[in-house]
């Protein structure tokens, strides 16, 4: 763990965010190795940045970056060729929302369509996890450390909702989303256009590792559904110098409708819900002391049912992001991405009065 002229990435194959941040690396051709995550790589990780976590990004600078979102903030003041996010107002704050939306309201999804299927866990995650986390340690050893990690994993299952009276309802919701994304990149090889941008890099992490690499979602989700599947193979591997462009005149592909639809139909109700609950939290909050991953339990809809799930404050930091953008824009091109929103069911979207929040390890704080 040395400093070093390209960036490291610390990350796995089987990890969500991991293939965001490589596929960003990639696209960018921004000089990395990686390096597949130890346990022992995990403890240095957390004396470095606070929490045990992948990926992680060491740059040339010997800056310990986390956070797939902050990575690539920074990256892009480096690397200023092909940025990932538009330009222009519209496709910027579309850029920006189906960043969040991938990041964060896929997580039932993913996690679903891995933990609660054998053959994902025995044909990828306990042998592969085990190479990754002790490389030379015997398989039984790895076998039993393996299964205290997936242990971890599934006791966040019921948080996400994925249990089993509403996994009719993730099943239907992905396969919906799935059919509009295939159609859509029927048209266009990325979402806005010829160049992958910051929506493209919040979906792949989902529909890569946990959706396209694992064996029973790759075969029922992205392998009949073949532009759905070539984009997959784009992200994973972009063709080199091809680097494209976003769409004319900050057109939006009317393709992309059933995302926003879910975006403001679902993801929005969450994000309410979320507020909600942090807000309760607040007077309680001791100084310094982010809230919890997890608070109160709340409803939604998805794919047509009630859906109850609990509140991840974290979600409300991405979201954030998108209030960031919004309010970066001038009166006039603020005006014109209201338009665009009214015509998609967000025309309050903007308004939601999220307060200043800050990261702290894997929590958020007020800021």
């Amino acid at each position: 763990m040395s400093r070093t002229r390209d960036h490291v990435l610390y990350g796995w194959e089987l990890s969500l965010y991991s293939g965001k941040i490589r596929a960003y690396l990639r696209h960018k051709e921004i000089p990395f190795r990686e390096k597949r995550v130890t346990l022992w790589d995990m403890r240095a990780i957390k004396r470095r940045t606070g929490a045990k976590v992948m990926p992680v990004v060491l740059t040339p600078q010997n800056e310990w970056l986390r956070d797939t979102s902050t990575i690539i903030d920074v990256l892009e003041t480096r690397y200023t060729d092909a940025p990932v996010v538009p330009s222009t107002p519209r496709q910027r704050i579309a850029a920006y929302l189906l960043e969040a939306w991938g990041d964060e309201f896929w997580l039932p999804s993913a996690m679903h369509y891995r933990w609660n299927f054998e053959e994902n866990y025995r044909e990828v995650f306990e042998p592969e996890g085990g190479r990754n986390l002790l490389p030379f340690a015997p398989r039984l050893l790895r076998n039993r450390v393996v299964a205290k990690a997936a242990g971890t994993m599934r006791s966040f299952l019921p948080g996400l909702g994925v249990v089993p009276a509403q996994l009719d309802a993730i099943e239907r919701w992905t396969e919906t989303m799935c059919d509009a994304l295939d159609a859509h990149f029927a048209r266009q090889p990325y979402l806005l256009g010829t160049r992958a941008s910051l929506g493209d890099y919040g979906l792949i992490g989902p529909l890569y590792a946990h959706l396209a690499r694992d064996p029973y979602p790759a075969r029922t989700l992205i392998e009949p559904r073949r532009h759905l599947a070539a984009w997959v193979q784009r992200m994973l591997q972009p063709r080199a110098n091809d680097r494209g462009d976003f769409l004319p005149a900050d057109a939006v592909p009317d393709t992309l409708q059933p995302l926003f639809a879910s975006i403001f139909g679902e993801f929005w109700p969450y994000l309410q819900a979320t507020l909600a609950e942090v807000m309760k939290a607040t007077p309680g909050l001791a100084p310094g002391r982010g809230y919890s991953r997890a608070l109160g339990r709340i409803q939604i809809p998805l794919a047509g049912r009630p859906f109850t799930l609990s509140a991840r404050p974290y979600s409300l930091w991405m979201a954030q992001r998108v209030f960031d953008a919004y309010a970066a824009l001038d009166a006039q091109s603020r005006s014109g991405v209201d338009t665009w929103l009214a015509g998609l069911g967000g025309v309050e979207a903007m308004r939601l009065p999220i307060p200043r929040l800050q990261r702290m390890a894997l929590r958020v704080a007020p800021q």
